[in-house]
C-alpha cells in the first residue's frame, strides 16, 4: 500500500466529519436538512473519497476515474465553501445579510469552479531567458514537472503534452521533466506514456516523491517503453549541457552526498541539476551547477493556497538568479494534485532560452 493510499485512508474519518459540519452550516444558510440526512450525505462523500482510489491502485477504469474527478472537484469546492461560509458568518455579526445576497455569495463557488477547472486543463507555453557567460552556443530547453498522471488526469494529459511538445520541436532541443510524472492515485502500466514516442527531441526524466507511490519500477518501465531517458542519480551529456538528475524520494532511497554530486560536474559544459524540489539551490550553486530545475510546489495551485505556498517555500515559482549568475527555475507544473483545479497559476510548459 502506497504512502498516498495510507494517507487518504488515515484521513478519511476526519474528512467525513469535516464534511458533516461543512454541510450542516451550508444547509443552514440555504435551507436545512436534518442531521440524519447530513450524516448519510457525509458518509457517501467520505466513501467517494476512498473507494474509487482503492480500485484505481489495482486497475484504472473510466468509472472510477470519473468518480475520483468528482471527488477532486468537491474537495476544492469544500475549501472555497468553507471560506465563503466563514466570511458570511463574520459579516453577519455586524449586519444582517438578506437571503438573496447569501445565495449570490454561495453561487460564486460553482462559477469559480468552472474557471478553475478550465484553467487546470489549459496547457500554456511560457518562456524565460537565462544569460550564461560560459555558453558556447544557444540552446532551448523545455522544462516541465508535476504531470501527476493518475486517476484524475490520465492518458489525456500525456496526449496533451505530446501535442504541445511536437509544436516546439522546430525551436527547442531537449525536454527535461523534474519529477512527479506519476501521481500515485492509479496504477501505471507499461504503455501509458507511449504517446511521447512521437516527440523528436530527447526527453529526460528524474523521479520525484509521487513517482514512488505507484511503484517506481512501474514508472521507469513506462518511461523506457516511451523512449524517455531516466536519470536516477545519473547524468547525461547533450550538446553543451551536462545534465545531472538527482532523485527526490522522501527517503525511499538514500540521497548522494554533496561530495558525490560534485564528481558529476563537467567544467567545460553548462551544468544542470534536475531536482524535483526547490531546495539546496545555494549548496548546488556553490558546487558549480549553473542551473537548477525544480517543481513540486505547483505554485500553490489555487488561491488561497498560493498565498500559503509563497510563505512556505522560499522559491515557490518562477525564475531566480543569484549574485554568482546561477539560476533556479521552479515551474508550476503541468497537472494537478488531488483536485483538478487551478487559480492564479498556469498549467505550463516553460521554454528556457539559454543565451550568451
Amino acid at each position: 500500500m502506497s504512502f498516498r493510499t495510507r494517507r487518504v485512508l488515515f484521513m478519511a474519518p476526519f474528512y467525513t466529519i469535516f464534511q458533516f459540519f461543512l454541510l450542516k452550516y451550508l444547509f443552514l444558510l440555504v435551507g436545512g436538512l436534518n442531521d440524519m440526512s447530513l450524516v448519510v450525505l457525509a458518509i457517501i462523500i467520505g466513501l467517494l473519497h476512498v473507494v474509487p482510489m482503492l480500485f484505481e491502485t489495482k486497475k484504472s477504469r473510466k468509472i472510477t476515474r470519473f468518480l475520483q474527478t468528482i471527488d477532486g472537484v468537491w474537495m476544492w469546492a469544500s475549501v472555497i465553501f468553507l471560506i465563503d461560509i466563514i466570511a458570511i458568518y463574520l459579516v453577519g455579526i455586524f449586519v444582517v445579510l438578506p437571503r438573496p445576497i447569501i445565495l449570490i455569495l454561495l453561487a460564486i463557488v460553482p462559477i469559480l469552479g468552472v474557471y478553475n477547472y478550465y484553467k487546470a486543463h489549459k496547457l500554456v507555453i511560457n518562456e524565460r531567458v537565462l544569460k550564461l557567460e560560459n555558453l558556447t552556443h544557444e540552446i532551448n530547453i523545455v522544462h516541465l514537472s508535476d504531470v501527476h498522471f493518475g486517476s484524475v488526469r490520465h492518458k489525456q494529459i500525456i496526449r496533451q503534452i505530446t501535442d504541445k511538445l511536437k509544436e516546439l520541436e522546430k525551436t527547442c532541443d531537449v525536454v527535461i521533466i523534474s519529477g512527479d510524472l506519476a501521481d500515485g492515485s492509479s496504477v501505471v502500466e507499461e504503455h501509458d506514456f507511449d504517446a511521447l514516442k512521437e516527440v523528436n527531441m530527447p526527453i529526460i526524466f528524474t523521479p520525484g516523491n509521487h513517482d514512488f507511490y505507484p511503484g517506481i519500477e512501474n514508472v521507469v518501465k513506462a518511461c523506457r517503453n516511451a523512449g524517455i531517458i531516466v536519470l536516477d542519480n545519473g547524468r547525461f551529456e547533450f550538446k553543451n549541457l551536462n545534465i545531472y538528475g538527482l532523485t527526490f524520494s522522501f527517503d525511499e532511497i538514500e540521497m548522494p552526498t554533496l561530495d558525490e554530486i560534485k564528481e558529476v560536474l563537467n567544467p567545460d559544459l553548462i551544468n544542470i541539476i534536475n531536482y524535483h524540489v526547490p531546495y539546496y539551490w545555494e549548496e548546488f550553486s556553490s558546487l558549480g551547477f549553473d542551473i537548477q530545475l525544480s517543481g513540486h510546489t505547483h505554485g500553490g495551485q489555487f488561491y488561497p493556497a498560493v498565498n500559503f505556498a509563497n510563505r512556505l517555500f522560499e522559491y515557490n515559482k518562477g525564475l531566480f538568479k543569484n549574485r554568482f549568475g546561477k539560476y533556479l527555475h521552479v515551474t508550476t507544473g503541468v497537472g494537478s494534485m488531488d483536485t483538478p483545479m487551478r487559480w492564479g497559476t498556469d498549467s505550463e510548459l516553460v521554454v528556457l532560452k539559454l543565451i550568451k
